[in-house]
C-alpha cells in the first residue's frame, strides 16, 4: 500500500500566514507577534485533517545565496528586508515542529522548493504518493498522477488542488510545460524580467504552438511581429530564466522520506510551547489530529467513571455530605456575575474518590459554608458571588485556578479545561450551556463530575508545586483570603451618578458632530472618519501628507500616526482627527458603563487575580482601569461614581511612587535612599544630582525627562524606548541614561544583576515570593531573549508593588472588621484603594487605612500613602 507523504514549504507558508493574519490581533501578552505561527499552526492542522498523511517534512530556505545566485546574482536581489514583526518567528514554527515529531529540512545553497523536489522523486521511486503544499508556482513543475499541488488562493485556509488536469485547465499546459512557461513571462518577485510587450497568453500559446522552449528557441527566426523581435532580444534572460526555473530534484539530505513516518507527538510537549504563545483555540484543534490514541501523562488518582457518582437528593444531602472524607473537591454548576448569581447544583469528590452530585438546597449551602470541612475549589470566586445572599463559602484551603497562577503565571488562560490538559494532560467537556441543562433529564452530571475530579487530582499536583516553589505563603496568605475580600467588594459595586453619565454621553456626542463637521470642510468633502482605508485616501492621496507605517493595506492611520503628524505638519484636519478619536474613545466608555447600572444605581466591576503575569489585579465589566485621570474629561467621568445611599463619603488612599521606592529599597542605592529620606520631591531631587544643578534650578523639562527615566527602568525601558518617549534622540536618550547609572550606581548594579541571576536561576521573584519564569532568557533567538530582559527588569519591581498592594487590601478589610466602623472597601485600581464611608467615621477609617496600608511592607525607605475624600471618586482625588 503507498504511502501518503505531505510536503510543506515552511518560509513561503510563514510568509503567507504574515499578510493574511494582522500582527496586532495576534501578540503575546509580553508583546512578542505570533501572527506568522498561528497562520501557520492553523494550516498546518488544516492539512493533517484533510490529507491524513502517513508522513510529513517540512523545508526552509537557509538564505538567499544558493546555487542561482551564483548563477544569476540578481536573482531575488529586489526582495525588501524580512518585516521586523517577522523575524524569530520562523524558529518559533520550527520549535513547534520539533515538540510534533515533525522533521523540517534544510539545505545549505538550496531553496525549499529544491527539498521538496528531491523528496518528492524518492517518494515517487518508492511508490508513495506526495501532496505539496506551497505559496510558489515552480512547484507546478512536480504536479504528475501520484503528485498534487496544494496552493493557497487566499491567506493559508483557502488550498486550490492542482492535478495535472487543473494545472492544464488553468494555463492550457502540461505540468511539464509549466517551467517553459514561467521562463518567458518572468517573475518580478524573484527578479526574473520577462519579455517586454509579451504577456501570459502569449508566452502560453508559444509553448502550445512549438511544445516547449527548446522548439521555440529551435524556431525562434520564425515568430513574427513585434512579439517576436521582443523574443530574440531578450533571448538570453529567457535561457537563463528557464536555468533558474528548474527545481533541483537531486539534492544531498541527511533524511528521506523513509525517515519522514507522521508517528504523532506527546501532548505535554506541546503545551509547554502552547502557553509561551497563548495559543489556547488552536490546542484542541491540534490534539483531534494526533495519531497517538493516548496523550495522558501520568495521574496522581485515576480518575472516577461518571457512572460512580451518586445522585443525591436534597433530602438526604445533609447527612450524605457528613460521610465524606475531606479534603473534598467540590465543583459548581450555575451563572454568576455582577453582584448576583445562582448556584444550581454541585459536584463533590472526597479523599476516598466518592463522588456526587446534588442540586443546591439548604443542606449544600450550610455545609459549604462550614470551615472545618477542607474543599478544594476551581475560581470559587463566582460561586461565592453566588453563595453570598446565603451563608457564603468557607474552609477552601486550594483555588486551583490560583494554585495554577502561582505556578505558571503569563498563560492565557486558567481555564479547569486548559490547567487539567496542561498539568494532567486530562482532556474535559467544555462546560454546557446554562439552559441546556436539566435536572433529573438527560444530564446526568457526568461532566460535572469529571470537573470534581480534575479538581482533586489537580489539587494535589498543583499545591506540591506551589510549595517546591517556596511559594505557599504567597499562595494561602495573600491571594486565597483575597478571594473573599474580592467577591464582597464586587458584591457591593460602586454607586453611579446616572443622569450625569447620559449627559456627558450627550455632550461627547456633540463634540465628534462638531470635530466631524471641521474635518469635512478641511477636506472639502464627506467622508468616514472611523474608515482607515477612506483616511488614507484624504491624507496621503489629496493632502499628501507624509507617509506612516506601511501596513498591508497602505499607510497606518492609528493615534500614534495622526498625532505624528500633526506634530510634523500642523495640519488642521490631524487635529479634528484627534479631537473625534478622542471623544469617541471617551462616548465608548460612558455608553459602556451605562447598561451595567442595576436598580439600586451600582455598577459592580470584576476583579480578576490571574490575569496580569506581574500579579497586578485587573478588573472587566466594566474596566475601571481605563477611565483616564489626567485628562479634564475624564476626570468628569470619574465625577459619575459617587457615594451611595446610607453613606456620606468615598475615602481614596493611593501609594505615592511605590515603584521606585521598591527600586531604591531592592537596589540599595543611598543616593536614591536618601533622596527619598529627605522628604523633599523625588523626581526634583534626583534631576538635580543628574544635571549637576542645585534643586531649585531644575526646569519642568528636566524634571519631566527624570521622571520619565526613573519610571521606565523599573519597566525595563530601553534607551530607543526612552527617546520615543521624550521625543529626542537615541544617542542623547542613553546619554542621558549613563549619566543616571553614573550617579545612581546602585541602580546599575542592581538592574544587572536582576538579569544575571533571572538567568542563571530561570526566573524573577518578588520579596514575597512571586516568581515569573522566564526561559527565553537562555534563547538563541534575539527577539524573544531580549524580550525576556525586559521582562526580568520589569517583573520583581511591578510584582512587588502588586503584592503591596493586595497585603494593603487584606490589612485594610481585617482591619475595618475588627474596628466595627461600618466603612466598606469598593475598589482597587492601580495603587489606590476606593472606600464608602458613613457620617461620623471619616476621621477613624482615614487613620485606619493609613496604618494599614503604610504597614503592609518594611522597606529601606518609608511606605507614603495619599489620601482624599470626597462625594465622588473625583472629589475624593488627592
Amino acid at each position: 500500500m503507498a504511502e501518503r507523504l505531505l510536503l510543506l514549504d515552511g518560509h513561503s507558508l510563514a510568509y503567507r500566514a504574515f499578510y493574511a493574519l494582522p500582527v496586532e490581533n495576534f501578540t503575546t501578552t509580553t508583546g512578542h507577534p505570533t501572527n506568522a505561527v498561528y497562520g501557520f499552526t492553523s494550516m498546518l492542522i488544516n492539512v493533517l485533517r484533510d490529507e491524513r498523511p502517513s508522513a510529513i517534512a517540512v523545508a526552509f530556505d537557509v538564505s538567499r545565496r544558493t546555487f542561482r545566485t551564483e548563477k544569476f546574482p540578481e536573482y531575488k536581489a529586489t526582495r525588501a528586508a524580512s518585516p521586523t514583526e517577522f523575524k524569530g518567528q520562523v524558529p518559533l514554527i520550527q520549535e513547534l515542529l520539533a515538540a510534533l515529531n515533525i522533521p523540517f529540512i534544510e539545505a545549505e545553497g538550496y531553496e525549499a522548493d529544491d527539498i521538496i523536489a528531491t523528496l518528492t522523486r524518492q517518494a515517487r521511486e518508492r511508490g508513495d504518493d506526495v501532496s505539496i503544499v506551497t505559496g510558489d508556482r515552480d512547484a507546478f513543475q512536480l504536479v504528475s498522477a501520484g503528485v498534487t499541488v496544494l496552493y493557497p488562493r487566499k491567506g493559508v485556509s483557502d488550498l486550490a488542488r492542482m492535478s495535472p488536469e487543473a494545472v492544464e485547465e488553468k494555463y492550457g499546459l502540461t505540468p511539464d510545460q509549466y517551467p517553459d512557461y514561467a521562463a518567458l513571462r518572468g517573475d518580478p518577485s524573484d527578479n526574473l524580467p520577462g519579455i517586454p510587450g509579451v504577456g501570459d497568453k502569449t508566452a502560453a500559446k508559444w509553448i502550445r504552438e512549438y511544445g516547449s522552449l527548446a522548439g521555440l528557441v529551435d524556431s525562434v527566426g520564425n515568430v513574427p511581429g513585434k512579439a517576436g523581435d521582443a523574443l530574440r532580444a531578450a533571448l538570453p534572460q529567457v535561457l537563463i530564466n528557464r536555468d533558474l526555473t528548474q527545481l533541483d530534484a537531486f539534492v544531498p539530505l541527511a533524511i528521506g522520506p523513509q525517515d519522514c513516518n507522521f508517528v504523532g507527538w506527546e501532548q505535554a510537549a506541546v503545551d509547554g510551547l502552547f502557553d509561551t504563545l497563548q495559543f489556547r483555540a488552536l490546542r484542541d484543534r491540534l490534539i483531534a489530529q494526533n495519531p497517538i490514541a493516548s496523550v495522558d501523562v501520568a495521574e496522581p488518582v485515576a480518575p472516577v467513571a461518571a457512572t460512580e457518582a451518586e445522585a443525591v437528593l436534597p433530602s438526604a444531602a445533609a447527612d450524605w455530605l457528613k460521610t465524606l472524607t475531606a479534603p473534598v473537591a467540590v465543583a459548581f454548576e450555575g451563572a454568576w456575575g455582577r453582584g448576583s448569581g445562582a448556584i444550581d447544583r454541585v459536584a463533590v469528590v472526597d479523599a476516598e474518590m466518592r463522588a456526587g452530585v446534588i442540586p443546591w438546597c439548604p443542606a449544600v449551602a450550610e455545609w459549604l459554608s462550614d470551615a472545618k470541612t477542607i474543599k478544594h475549589g476551581h475560581e470559587i470566586k463566582g460561586p461565592l458571588l453566588a453563595a453570598l445572599s446565603a451563608s457564603g463559602l468557607a474552609g477552601f484551603d486550594v483555588d486551583t485556578a490560583i494554585a495554577a497562577y502561582v505556578c505558571s503565571p503569563g498563560e492565557r488562560s486558567y481555564a479547569l479545561t486548559d490547567i487539567a490538559m496542561r498539568f494532567l494532560g486530562r482532556s474535559l467537556e467544555p462546560a454546557v450551556e446554562q439552559e441546556q441543562l436539566m435536572l433529573g433529564g438527560d444530564d446526568d452530571g457526568a461532566n460535572l463530575v469529571a470537573d470534581a475530579v480534575a479538581i482533586h487530582d489537580l489539587a494535589a499536583v498543583l499545591i506540591e508545586r506551589v510549595d517546591q516553589q517556596g511559594a505557599g505563603p504567597l499562595m494561602r496568605e495573600i491571594e486565597l483570603p483575597l478571594i473573599d475580600v474580592l467577591a464582597r467588594m464586587e458584591h457591593v459595586g460602586i454607586a453611579v451618578d446616572l443622569t450625569g453619565l447620559h449627559g456627558l454621553s450627550e455632550e461627547f456626542a456633540a463634540d465628534m458632530r462638531r470635530a466631524e463637521e471641521s474635518a469635512h470642510q478641511l477636506a472639502n468633502r464627506q467622508f468616514n472618519l472611523g474608515s482607515p482605508k477612506q483616511l488614507q485616501e484624504v491624507l496621503f492621496g489629496e493632502r499628501n501628507l507624509p507617509k506612516t507605517k506601511k501596513i498591508k493595506t497602505g499607510y497606518t492611520t492609528d493615534a500614534e500616526s495622526l498625532q505624528w503628524l500633526f506634530e510634523t505638519t500642523g495640519d488642521p484636519l490631524c487635529e479634528q482627527l484627534l479631537a473625534w478619536r478622542d471623544r469617541s474613545k471617551l462616548r465608548q466608555t460612558v455608553e459602556g458603563l451605562i447598561p451595567l447600572v442595576d436598580g439600586a444605581g451600582r455598577v459592580h466591576t470584576t476583579f480578576n487575580q490571574t490575569v496580569a503575569a506581574t500579579g497586578r489585579l485587573s478588573s472587566t465589566d466594566p474596566n475601571l482601569q481605563n477611565i483616564p485621570i489626567r485628562t479634564e474629561a475624564g476626570r468628569r467621568i470619574r465625577d459619575c461614581f459617587i457615594v451611595g445611599e446610607g453613606f456620606s463619603t468615598l475615602l481614596t488612599a493611593d501609594y505615592s511612587q511605590i515603584e521606585m521606592r521598591i527600586m531604591a529599597h531592592a537596589s540599595h542605592d543611598a543616593g536614591l535612599i536618601e533622596a527619598f529620606k529627605s522628604g523633599e520631591d523625588l523626581h526634583t531631587t534626583v534631576g538635580s544630582q543628574v544635571f549637576g544643578v542645585p534643586a531649585a534650578d531644575v526646569t519642568p523639562e528636566m524634571r519631566r525627562r527624570i521622571k520619565a527615566m526613573s519610571y521606565g527602568l523599573a519597566y525595563g525601558l530601553s534607551a530607543f524606548g526612552l527617546a520615543q518617549q521624550l521625543g529626542i534622540g537615541p544617542d542623547e536618550a542613553r546619554g542621558l541614561m549613563n549619566t543616571y547609572f553614573e550617579r545612581f550606581g546602585g541602580v546599575r548594579e542592581y538592574l544587572g544583576e536582576v538579569v544575571t541571576l533571572a538567568r542563571q536561576k530561570g526566573y524573577t521573584e518578588t520579596m514575597f515570593g512571586r516568581r515569573r519564569f522566564l526561559p527565553d532568557l537562555s534563547s538563541e533567538n534575539r527577539q524573544r531573549r531580549e524580550m525576556a530582559e525586559r521582562m526580568a527588569l520589569n517583573a520583581p519591581i511591578q510584582g512587588t508593588a502588586a503584592d503591596i498592594v493586595k497585603v494593603a487590601m487584606l490589612k485594610v478589610d481585617e482591619a475595618l472588621a475588627q474596628s466595627g466602623l461600618k466603612t466598606r472597601l469598593l475598589l482597587q485600581v492601580h495603587d489606590e484603594l476606593v472606600l464608602e464611608v458613613p457620617a461620623g467615621e471619616e476621621q477613624s477609617a482615614q487613620e485606619l487605612v493609613l496604618t494599614a496600608m503604610r504597614g503592609a511592607a518594611e522597606l529601606l525607605v518609608p511606605l507614603d500613602v495619599s489620601v482624599g475624600s470626597g462625594r465622588s471618586w473625583d472629589a475624593a482625588a488627592h
